[in-house]
């Protein structure tokens, strides 16, 4: 049996945003653990429908095997993976979010934008 709270992230693969994602997580949700899905540009690739099937069957082996309690889409600056302005990632990660509530895991689900200086922000 797994101990400890989880949650799950869903972000791009770029390493500059994994630790300040982690690392706020962890404190604002008193969270132990998070499995990290990680795509370049996963915002783009939820709205496009790119690949959806996969990031949906990785969420619920999070959801199912470590009874994760919380699902973070997130997007940031400088995105090599989404090239887009910071609006539109933040809109992506807007109706990432709604995509992702969609698939009915009965879990919190939030969006966090990582910005020009690494720092988290709810979206």
């Amino acid at each position: 049996m797994v101990e400890g709270k989880f949650a799950t992230s869903v972000s791009c693969m770029d390493g500059r945003i994994q630790f300040p994602l982690i690392k706020w997580i962890k404190e604002n949700y008193s969270i132990d653990f998070v499995d990290v899905i990680t795509e370049p540009g996963v915002d783009k690739k939820i709205v496009t429908n790119s690949d959806l099937e996969s990031i949906k069957t990785k969420v619920g082996i999070s959801i199912n095997a470590h009874k994760s309690e919380l699902i973070v889409i997130s997007g940031h600056h400088d995105c090599a993976g989404n090239p887009v302005s910071d609006e539109e990632h933040i809109s992506q990660i807007k109706k990432g979010v709604e995509i992702i509530s969609s698939w009915d895991f009965h879990v919190k689900v939030i969006g966090i934008w990582i910005d020009v200086s690494w720092n988290p922000n709810v979206v």
